[in-house]
């Protein structure tokens, strides 16, 4: 492992570990925003759970809580947890006397999400440095704090499924970073080590101590939607004008 700050030598990295939102995909959210709440009463009206857009948005950030205290007494070895979303959307339905299928709640979770979103785009230059690690024989994985119900969509969209030789998301794991186990979960399923790995991430917290705290190397990328940096950035080498390009210079030999 190298000293953070360390730039100058190349270690031949094997394992390649992604953030992906921040970090491969560049996008904007809204869901604070009441046209969003309007919009989904109106989507479960549909289905006959009738809400108005205010009731909706309060039901679910209510069943949110009620799901993040369930996960914190199953878990309570985890230091950051995460919940599955569409426990919260068939709850919704449920309170209303509403039975809703699998797929009906799956569909609802892809709704919120395309209401919910601004704009979704890859970063210029991510293809370009999936392609070279894999031309190198690297392998690529990722590591991310989302929802499945949101995110495999996502990354079929965008084409990015055919990259990865492992992916880990926190909803499945109700886990998230920067919790030391959401890094080992990944560590052990791939039986990974931590001297052939490196994190790349857009978020010193999540990403960057994360990985330090859990023993492996990182490389941080700022990017515009990256927390501000308030205390010290623990990464072995640093991106801070979010050109994805360079990430090959720094860290693929």
């Amino acid at each position: 492992m190298l000293k953070y700050g360390v730039h100058e030598v190349i270690v031949m990295y094997k394992n390649y570990i992604f953030d992906l939102y921040g970090t491969l995909i560049d996008i904007n959210t809204n869901e604070w925003d009441i046209d969003l709440w309007k919009k989904m009463s109106v989507w479960y009206g549909y289905k006959g759970a009738v809400y108005t857009a205010e009731e909706l948005n309060s039901a679910y950030g209510r069943l949110v809580e009620e799901e993040k205290t369930k996960v914190h007494k199953r878990h309570k070895n985890y230091s950051v947890i995460d919940i599955k979303i569409e426990k919260v959307f068939k709850k919704l339905y449920t309170e209303k006397g509403v039975k809703a299928t699998k797929a009906e709640v799956l569909e609802t979770a892809a709704v919120f999400r395309c209401y919910s979103t601004v704009y979704i785009k890859l970063y210029d230059g991510v293809i370009d440095l999936l392609d070279t690690l894999k031309a190198k024989g690297k392998k690529i994985y990722l590591l991310s704090n989302a929802q499945r119900s949101f995110t495999e969509n996502e990354i079929k969209m965008l084409d990015l499924e055919k990259y990865f030789d492992g992916i880990v998301i926190s909803s499945d794991e109700e886990c998230s970073k920067p919790d030391v186990n959401y890094y080992k979960i990944l560590f052990e399923r791939y039986a990974l080590t931590k001297e052939e790995s490196i994190m790349i991430g857009n978020d010193y917290i999540s990403d960057i101590s994360g990985a330090a705290d859990f023993g492996i190397d990182s490389l941080y990328i700022h990017q515009s939607i990256s927390p501000e940096i308030k205390g010290k950035l623990r990464s072995n080498y640093k991106i801070m004008d979010g050109d994805v390009y360079k990430i090959k210079k720094k860290i693929v030999k």
